[in-house]
C-alpha cells in the first residue's frame, strides 16, 4: 500500500460510449457504480470526443495534440512513436507506478500484442496487460486469447465473428464466450486483481481501458436480456432535407453505408431496438465490473485519497439517424460521458457542469493532480478549475476533426465543415437538442455560419506545434 501524499488515479475509459448511457444521465440505465462515481465528482454533460472514430481519439487522447497536428485521421495504420510525448509518461514521471489493463489501440492491432509491451513502456505505461478490441481480438493475440485458445472458445469466437460480418452485421444475440470470459470482464478482473495484489510504497496509476460497449450487439446472459427492447427511447429519426447545402462525410456515409434496419413487426423488435436494449446491456455489465475495481480501492483504505476519472474514445449512432457506429459529427458518435472525482469533490458531492469540454482535456487535469505540469506543446486544457466551481468556464467552445473535416460545438451552436471549409452541418442546440433540422446553407443563417466558420479558422491556426 501507498504511503505517499500523492492521490491514486483509476482512470477507466470505455470504447464507443453515447454520453448518455449513463444512469445518472437517463433514469431508464442501469449504472450504480458510475452514478456513484458522478455523485461524488463532476460530470460534464457538453463534452465531446477530438475524433469520432477510434484511432485518432486516442493518439489525440494521449498527446493533446490534434488531427491536424499529428495527421491521424482516420483508423490508419498507426503506431504512436515511442518518444512521442504523452501525459502518462509524465505522471510515471511524478514517481507513480503505472498500468494499463485492456485497450489502447495506440498501435495496430495486429500479430501478437505482447511482442509490443515495450512501446507501452515507452508510452509510460510501467505493468500491461493489452487487448485487442472486439473485431480484432478474432485475429491478434494477447494474454487474453491466449487464455481463450486455452480454455478452447477462440474458434467459436473467431467463428461467431466471421458469421456475423458475412451476414448481418449489426444482428444481436449473446457472445460466444461465457460471462466470465467475456472480454469486459476479462479486462475489470485483471485490474481488480492487480489493485488487490498492489503492495509498493508509491502512488499508483491504473488505466482500465474496456473494449465494450463498441459493437457488435453480443452482451452475454444475464445482460444480454437486461433490457427489454420495447422499453427503449425510439431512435432520433433521419430528417428529410428541404433546400440546397454543401455535402460532405456524412451525406456520402448515409448514401454508402446505412444499413438495412428492420422494423419491429410485434413479434420481434426493430433492429434499433433490439441493439440499444443489448448495448444498455453491456453497458451495464462494464458498471459491474467498475463497482468491483471501486470496492477493491475501498478496502483497501485509499478512496479518500484516489482520483477516479471516466470517459469513452466516442459515441455510437445506435439507429439515430438510421446509422450505426460511429465517424460522424451527429451527437450519437460525437458526445462522451466525462466525469471526474476527487478527493476534494467528494468531500464536497457531486455537482454537474455544463462546460465545454473535449475528452483529450483529462490528460493535463490528471497530471496537475498528480502534481505536474504537462511542459510538451499541447492543445489539451486542465479541468481543475472547473472541479472547483461548477460554474467556471472552461472552453469557450470545442473542436472534432475527422477526414480532413472540421466540427465546432459552442453552447448555441453545432457546425461541421467539409474540406473544402464549407459547412454543411448546422444545428440550433437550443431549439433543436435532438438535431433534427439542418440549417446550413439557409440564407438567414448566413451569418452565424460565417462567425462559426471564423472562430474554426483561428482554433486550427491557434493549435499549431510550431508557435505562428
Amino acid at each position: 500500500m501507498s504511503n505517499s501524499d500523492k492521490p491514486n488515479i483509476l482512470f477507466v475509459m470505455t470504447d464507443q460510449q453515447r454520453w448518455d448511457a449513463l444512469g445518472c444521465a437517463q433514469d431508464w440505465m442501469r449504472t450504480p457504480a458510475l452514478d456513484r462515481i458522478a455523485a461524488q465528482g463532476v460530470r460534464f454533460t457538453q463534452c465531446i470526443t477530438t475524433t469520432p472514430i477510434c484511432v485518432p481519439a486516442r493518439v489525440t487522447l494521449a498527446t493533446g495534440r490534434y488531427p491536424h497536428n499529428n495527421a491521424v485521421w482516420h483508423n490508419v495504420d498507426y503506431t504512436l512513436p515511442a518518444d512521442a510525448p504523452t501525459w502518462m509518461r509524465a505522471i510515471r514521471d511524478l514517481g507513480y507506478r503505472t498500468s494499463l489493463f485492456g485497450k489502447t489501440h495506440l498501435h495496430p492491432h495486429r500479430g501478437d500484442l505482447r511482442d509490443r509491451a515495450h512501446l507501452l513502456n515507452a508510452y509510460g505505461l510501467d505493468d500491461v496487460n493489452e487487448i485487442g478490441g472486439p473485431r480484432a481480438s478474432a485475429h491478434v493475440q494477447s494474454h487474453m486469447t491466449a487464455l481463450w485458445e486455452h480454455k478452447g472458445l477462440l474458434d467459436a469466437y473467431r467463428e461467431d465473428y466471421a458469421e456475423r460480418f458475412a451476414n448481418k452485421p449489426h444482428v444481436v444475440r449473446p457472445s460466444a464466450l461465457p460471462l466470465e470470459d467475456y472480454a469486459d470482464v476479462y479486462v475489470g478482473q485483471q485490474a481488480k486483481r492487480y489493485l488487490e495484489s498492489y503492495r509498493r510504497d508509491q502512488p499508483w496509476f491504473c488505466w482500465v481501458s474496456f473494449g465494450g460497449p463498441h459493437e457488435p450487439w453480443d452482451a452475454p446472459e444475464p445482460y444480454a436480456s437486461l433490457y427489454r427492447p420495447e422499453e427503449m427511447p425510439l431512435p432520433v429519426p433521419r430528417p428529410s432535407e428541404d433546400h440546397p447545402r454543401p455535402q460532405g462525410w456524412l451525406d456520402y456515409h448515409m448514401e454508402r453505408h446505412t444499413p438495412n434496419l428492420e422494423p419491429g413487426d410485434g413479434a420481434s423488435p426493430s433492429d434499433a431496438a433490439a441493439m440499444r436494449a443489448n448495448y444498455a446491456g453491456n453497458v451495464t455489465l462494464i458498471d459491474e465490473q467498475i463497482g468491483q475495481i471501486v470496492r477493491v480501492i475501498e478496502q483497501r483504505g485509499e478512496l479518500d485519497n484516489t482520483v477516479i476519472a471516466f470517459t469513452s474514445d466516442h459515441g455510437e449512432m445506435n439507429g439515430d439517424w438510421d446509422l450505426i457506429y460511429k465517424t460522424v459529427f451527429l451527437d450519437g458518435a460525437l458526445r462522451v460521458p466525462l466525469i471526474l472525482r476527487t478527493p476534494a469533490t467528494a468531500a464536497a458531492g457531486g455537482t454537474v457542469s455544463a462546460a465545454l469540454a473535449e475528452n483529450c482535456d483529462l490528460g493535463p487535469t490528471l497530471v496537475e493532480l498528480a502534481g505536474g505540469e504537462l511542459e510538451h506543446r499541447q492543445f489539451a486544457q486542465s479541468l481543475c478549475p472547473a472541479l472547483a466551481s461548477a460554474d467556471a468556464p472552461h472552453r469557450d467552445n470545442a473542436l472534432s476533426e475527422f477526414r480532413g473535416e472540421f466540427m465546432l460545438m459552442t453552447r448555441d451552436w453545432k457546425m461541421a465543415l467539409n474540406s473544402d471549409g464549407k459547412s454543411y452541418l448546422l444545428f440550433d442546440r437550443h431549439a433543436d437538442p435532438r438535431e433534427t433540422r439542418n440549417l446550413a446553407g439557409l440564407p438567414e443563417y448566413a451569418t452565424v455560419e460565417n462567425e462559426l466558420r471564423l472562430t474554426t479558422l483561428e482554433r486550427i491556426a491557434k493549435t499549431q506545434l510550431k508557435e505562428p
